[in-house]
């Protein structure tokens, strides 16, 4: 089964099942492209930001840039596992949120098994989604879109709509945030850490070559004994974990979690961090250490903005247009592919 899910992952685009002429070359080129572009935009986007502003380089605007993007890359990580299988997970940035108020509320009382609770439970409403998923074959689009609702909804319920404070305790996670390495809090380096693992996972394991080779063809997968269902739930369980850790860094930061604090609008910047890593939006494709880039990118978005000098009234345009041209030029797309 392993040598079928490898032809399934490799497999290269052709003609009648004849590569045309001049095909592998352009497939080659356009792969590194993509495999090079998440990189490139954050490198032109640090020198074009060094030029016009070099204090946004130093120290302090590197550790703002990092602690914003550490929370972002969670979420990116999670739905670039999910987009490589062909589906999509639109709750994943509501786990994070519902994960931090979790922590908030259990870690005065629970201490570091408060901290293992939320995980928990946010690994098992990602089961739960890759469940309905698999077994009632709802669109992914559809089903994820539900959830979210729900998922705000226990947000505002569990909360009582208020912000809260962690009293007790606060120094076992604060110290996530208060950490630095090479002026980076800690939460973003365990951003970068799961990033690798994901890569290995992808590349190095069975369940890693079955998610995309998923993402390229179910029904060839199928056809070839991959076990559909139980990667599906799988690949959402890791959105669910990644959930619950963006909920972690939002704590970490914050020291407190509301339904509508820090972290509550992860959801745009997660996808277009993965989108902008490189993640094909069709299934197929993710190098999960890019989307670290496509995160550090998202995140600096708006210090570039400020940068090239735009007001505030024109900067969400700008994001906007920004964004859009960059998922144009790192996305790797599919002609015919859909979103399950």
């Amino acid at each position: 089964m392993m040598n079928k899910i490898q032809t399934i992952s490799s497999s290269q685009p052709s003609f009648g099942g004849v590569i045309p002429p001049g095909g592998l070359t352009r497939h080659r080129v356009v792969a590194a492209w993509h495999a090079l572009a998440p990189v490139l935009v954050f490198v032109s986007m640090l020198l074009i930001v060094g030029i016009l502003n070099p204090n946004y380089l130093k120290p302090l605007g590197i550790s703002i840039v990092t602690a914003s993007a550490a929370p972002i890359l969670f979420v990116a990580l999670g739905q670039a596992m999910v987009l490589n299988i062909g589906s999509i997970d639109l709750s994943n940035a509501a786990i994070s949120m519902v994960g931090a108020i979790l922590v908030a509320l259990w870690l005065p009382g629970m201490g570091v098994m408060g901290i293992v609770a939320v995980l928990a439970v946010t690994v098992a409403i990602g089961i739960l989604n890759g469940l309905l998923v698999a077994v009632t074959q709802v669109p992914s689009f559809a089903l994820t879109l539900g959830t979210l609702g729900l998922l705000q909804t226990a947000a505002l319920v569990t909360s009582d709509s208020q912000t809260i404070y962690i009293s007790e305790n606060r120094e076992l996670i604060a110290a996530l945030y208060s950490t630095s390495l090479l002026f980076a809090p800690l939460t973003f380096w365990i951003g970068v850490f799961v990033a690798l693992v994901y890569w290995g996972l992808l590349s190095l394991t069975r369940l890693g070559l079955g998610m995309t080779a998923i993402g390229k063809n179910e029904r060839a997968a199928t056809l070839s004994a991959v076990p559909t269902l139980p990667i599906k739930v799988i690949t959402y369980a890791i959105s669910g974990l990644s959930g619950g850790l963006a909920g972690l860094a939002i704590v970490a930061q914050a020291g407190s979690a509301s339904a509508s604090g820090l972290g509550s609008n992860l959801l745009l910047p997660g996808i277009a961090a993965a989108l902008v890593g490189g993640t094909s939006i069709s299934g197929g494709q993710t190098n999960p250490i890019n989307v670290v880039f496509g995160a550090l990118t998202v995140a600096f978005v708006p210090i570039a903005i400020q940068a090239m000098g735009f007001g505030a009234e024109a900067q969400s345009l700008v994001y906007g247009l920004f964004i859009i041209t960059v998922v144009a030029l790192t996305t790797s797309r599919v002609r015919g592919a859909v979103i399950k």
